[in-house]
Order: C-alpha cells, then structure tokens, then sequence
C-alpha cells in the first residue's frame, strides 16, 4: 500500500539516526532519503533501520522505503559521490543504486526516485531505462522523478520508454500554484503525487481563516488541517518534523475529517488561486 505521510531525512545531518528511530516508533512507515550528501545522511537512515529491526522488531517488509538517484549537478563534488561522474549515465545510476542498498541494508527498495530531470532529455531517457531495468528485476516497486514541473516531461518519458512515471515528488506549495497542472496528470495516469514545503512554503495558507477554522471544528492543529486538506487532493505530504509531538501528529491526520463549507471553500480558493496567480 502506498504511504498518505512520509518522513523526509533531508538536513538532519549526525541526528539522522535518532530521528528516523524516532519517527517510526512514533508511527512513521515512510522514510525518504537519498544518495547525496549534500543534504542527507543515507548511512545513517539505513543504521537507524537496524536499530529499529533489531532493537524494536520493526520488520523491512513493514516500511516503505525510497531513496533517490542524484546527478552530479545536485551533488557536493567535495564530499564522497556513490558513483563515477565521468562513467555513461546508465552506469552512474547503478553505482548509485547498488551504493543505496548497502547504505540501506536493504535487497530492495519501495520506491527509486531521479532527483531531478538529467542535463539533457537524452540523458533523463536513459536514466529512466534503467530504472525501468531495475523495476522489472524486482529490485524496485515503483519508480519516480522529482523536480520536474512539467507534465509534458512525465507524459513523453512514458511514452517513449514503455515505462510510466508512477511517482512524482515536488514542491506544492502557493509559489508554484500547487502545481496543479502535475498533480492533474498524476491522477489521470494513476502516479502518486509527493510534496515537500507542505507547510514551510505556504505560510499564508496555514494561516488561512478556513483552515484556522477547521482546526477549531476537528480539534487538531492548522498543520494537521493543511497536511489532511493535502491528502484529500490525492497528495501525499513529507514530514522532516525533528519534534516528537508533531510526529504523533502528523501520523494522526489520515483519521482527520474535513466535511464542512470550510473545506469546500478553501478547494475552490486553490483552485481561483491558481488560475488567477494572486495571492490569497
């Protein structure tokens, strides 16, 4: 089953290993990391998983696991790389993929993730046969790219692939429109819709008089409200919460009901937003 949450492990540096203990056992069964470490510690989420088969009887098979190949455009060519930038694209990403399952301690990953679209559209075709490759030796369950915000991109990449996109992880947030036309196409075609900046990147809708007021009704916190209202709309948020309360939290909101004018109003108010580009 697909996750509704997912704990996200970017810049949690050294404290990578206790967070990601933390949020499982406080009902977290996502992770998403990625081989970079620029901004994630890979390593350490595969020594908190350890901890938590060993230590707690967390079992693999009861976590969704998914971690994303980087290209060297997003990497730190100072720190350590999981493959040789001067290798062909297709080796680049199996060096990567074989470097996340060691530091994953893991014989197989939920879902696999481009970071982003390659330099070139020739690059980023090739980059997905292998995933592809990868997928139908049941190495991988699902395959995905993030930081893409054209669904001219996801359509075309399936298409000439035979393979489609069936994840996509971007910003939804009020800077991009909540990338609608994306998320639009991740319901036609059947691809799960991950989001990051959630809350940091839409401050004036937690702060939105019908999400306070739906806070109120359902006696949860706006960030409750705005990660369900998310859910309702077929996105699946990311959690990087460090506190342990918004952990408990944030697992909570599938349970949350938002069935009022409120919620029906701030649909609508996403919707007008987007078409007009104003702000609410």
């Amino acid at each position: 089953m697909l996750p509704k949450i997912i704990y996200g492990t970017a810049w949690k540096k050294e404290q990578t290993t206790s967070l990601v203990v933390s949020a499982v056992l406080n009902g977290f069964r996502a992770i998403d990391t990625a081989a970079q470490l620029k901004h994630y510690r890979e390593d350490l989420v595969g020594e908190a998983l350890s901890i938590l088969y060993e230590q707690h009887g967390i079992k693999r098979e009861d976590l969704y696991l998914q971690t994303k190949y980087t290209s060297i455009g997003g990497q730190d060519k100072n720190l350590p790389l999981p493959y040789n930038p001067s290798d062909p694209i297709k080796e680049q990403l199996l060096s990567s993929f074989n470097t996340s399952l060691k530091n994953l301690r893991t014989t197989y990953l939920d879902g696999y993730v481009l970071h982003s679209p390659l330099p070139t559209y020739a690059q980023t075709l090739e980059a997905w046969r292998t995933l592809a490759t990868l997928q139908d030796e049941g190495k991988i369950r699902r395959i995905g790219l993030s930081n893409v915000y054209d669904e001219a991109l996801l359509q075309r990449l399936g298409d000439e692939s035979g393979r489609p996109v069936q994840i996509v992880q971007d910003r939804w947030y009020e800077g991009n429109g909540w990338d609608l036309p994306v998320l639009e196409w991740c319901h036609r075609n059947g691809a799960q819709f991950q989001a990051f900046w959630t809350l940091t990147g839409t401050p004036a809708l937690l702060q939105h008089p019908n999400v306070i007021s739906l806070a109120q009704e359902t006696s949860c916190t706006p960030a409750q409200v705005l990660y369900r209202f998310a859910q309702t709309l077929g996105v699946a948020p990311l959690s990087g919460t460090t506190n342990e309360t918004h952990m408990k939290e944030d697992v909570r909101v599938e349970g949350i009901k938002l069935y009022s004018m409120d919620f029906m109003e701030l649909t609508d108010l996403i919707g007008a937003w987007h078409d007009s580009r104003r702000p609410l």
